[in-house]
């Protein structure tokens, strides 16, 4: 089985997940698929992917996780002789 479209999702992951998640599950899944892996695994393998960018709240809805800006501005040192 593989999602072509995220309204292929099960109706509790088109609930909980927003879309740009939903997107990346539906890739995840499809790319895991791909690679020979079966349904559960494939499943495993798109929610590791949403988990890392996104998180659950109290309420069970997912959103994306704050940007970490210490990842995303580091100075760039090189080197030297």
């Amino acid at each position: 089985m593989s999602y072509t479209r995220i309204s292929d999702l099960p109706e509790d992951i088109q609930e909980r997940l927003p879309e740009h998640a939903q997107q990346m599950f539906v890739a995840a899944f499809n790319a895991a698929q791909r690679d020979g892996m079966d349904e559960d695994s494939a499943v495993e393998v798109a929610w590791s992917s949403v988990r890392n960018e996104y998180e659950s709240n109290s309420e069970g809805r997912w959103q994306r996780k704050p940007e970490d800006p210490a990842i995303h501005h580091k100075a760039v040192v090189s080197g030297g002789n």
